[in-house]
């Protein structure tokens, strides 16, 4: 057993080695809380959890980190607009952040330290860096000199002298490339001593202290979108290396979400919020959504996308749910995955190709149903579960318990009674052999969006795809 990575640093696919026997250490970059979620990052908070279980099953303890950053431009920003403290933006998107994670099934981190709460370790950094030649004070602002580090673009592969020369006129910079470490304090803007002055954090140095904090000098893999490939994870490990860190042995990241072939973003006008979303999908609909194309591929989005999304979760929750029925039970979870999903997981997270795994052995399942073979439907159904536990969509796991709850568990029970009702007039119906009133019955309930299934246990009702 063998689980390759592509490793954007080598651009190619790579055997994991995990830097310790048995243990695996992944750092995310996680939220920037200058506003609410889209699903677009969510996404990525999303596809790492699938990674992380997938090492899990796979006999490893893992350590994931997924960091906070709660203070930077776009927060002071906001602040100054809405005439609010920018911590307390900060705390309020964080918690969005936390329920949407939480509302789309991700297991929460090892650690999800915030910025602000290391400035110490940023300190010792930036010592230690203009002590070795790879940091300049300049004005009560620290930067990191690009051009003493040689490796410097080597994740993205550019060429230094084809940049273009950002920040023209910010004074102090020996070379316009240079990147702020620290920023110097302005006017209004909130700041933390330190022996270079009062200021505050640079983005890129947050993350490379936080790393190096929580999983020490050398880990195995970071995490993020490919939007900060440059100059964030560049920024990174420039900071990190020239510190002395060996820093991340792979760097993996995912797609973006897009509309009309553009990122999602805030500053686009096209981000479609966490917090709307479930109230319009099921939470389990989102991830499977989400989270079952190739975490390196863009995901389109669009209403119609999901709502196929939804049918095709529809078919694997109803043989689930018939095969609970035809066992009289809950059907534990197989303690072991098919081999061949387990070779298209191996494969760098292969999603796809294992979810048809899981399709076709729900089409084995049904075939088992119709045969009324329930052995062979219940070791199918066992399967399932075990698959579906993996990407966090098992629909009997209790964290989807409340999975309606955003249409009111309340509202779920009393719907159930009055279709009961409708369901024994059209039981009546039948059994006097009214068919064109029991057809129309179960007509007008198709129409209102249940659909009725007929099964040994007597007739049943789900929500239909939208």
């Amino acid at each position: 057993m063998t689980i390759r990575l592509y490793d954007t640093s080598a651009r190619q696919i790579r055997d994991f080695s995990p830097l310790n026997d048995g243990c695996v250490s992944i750092y995310l970059c996680g939220a920037t809380v200058q506003a609410a979620p889209h699903i677009g990052h969510i996404r990525s908070g999303l596809n790492f959890d699938i990674m992380r279980r997938w090492f899990a099953y796979r006999g490893y303890d893992v350590t994931f980190v997924r960091n906070v950053t709660d203070i930077d431009d776009k927060i002071i920003k906001k602040s100054a607009e809405q005439d609010r403290p920018w911590w307390s933006i900060g705390y309020e998107n964080e918690r969005a952040f936390n329920s949407g994670y939480d509302a789309l099934g991700c297991l929460p981190p090892t650690y999800e330290p915030r910025a602000t709460g290391h400035v110490t370790e940023m300190v010792e950094m930036m010592r230690g860096l203009i002590e070795r030649g790879h940091a300049y004070e300049a004005d009560g602002s620290v930067y990191f000199d690009v051009r003493s580090w040689p490796q410097y673009l080597e994740l993205s592969n550019q060429d230094i002298d084809d940049l273009r020369q950002p920040d023209e006129g910010v004074s102090g910079k020996r070379d316009p490339r240079d990147f702020a470490m620290w920023k110097a304090v302005k006017p209004g803007e909130p700041a933390w001593e330190t022996p270079f002055g009062l200021g505050r954090p640079g983005w890129h140095l947050e993350c490379s202290a936080m790393a190096h904090k929580y999983l020490g000098r050398e880990f195995d893999i970071h995490g993020g979108g490919i939007d900060l490939i440059f100059p964030h994870h560049e920024n990174e490990i420039a900071q990190a290396k020239a510190f002395g860190d060996a820093f991340a042995r792979y760097w993996v990241h995912n797609g973006w979400v897009t509309i009309a072939g553009e990122k999602m973003a805030k500053s686009l006008g096209n981000s479609v919020l966490v917090s709307e979303m479930v109230k319009q999908w099921r939470p389990i609909v989102l991830r499977y959504y989400l989270g079952t194309p190739h975490y390196r591929s863009m995901i389109e989005y669009s209403p119609e996308a999901l709502r196929e999304a939804e049918s095709a979760f529809a078919r694997i929750e109803g043989f689930v749910q018939r095969v609970v029925e035809k066992a009289g039970g809950i059907v534990e979870p197989a303690a072991q995955v098919p081999p061949a999903f387990a070779d298209a997981m191996d494969d760098d997270m292969g999603v796809p190709q294992a979810l048809a795994i899981v399709h076709t052995t729900v089409r084995q399942g049904n075939s088992a149903l119709a045969a009324d073979d329930k052995e062979a439907a219940v070791a199918r159904l066992a399967e399932v579960r075990a698959m579906l536990g993996v990407l966090g969509l098992d629909p009997l796991d209790p964290h989807w318990d409340g999975g309606d709850s955003d249409r009111g568990d309340d509202l779920h029970g009393v719907v159930d009674t009055l279709v009961r009702l409708v369901l024994d007039q059209r039981e009546a119906a039948r059994g006097r052999k009214d068919w064109a009133t029991a057809d129309a019955i179960r007509d007008q309930l198709n129409q209102s969006g249940l659909v009725i299934e007929d099964s040994p246990s007597g007739p049943r009702w789900t929500l239909g795809p939208r």
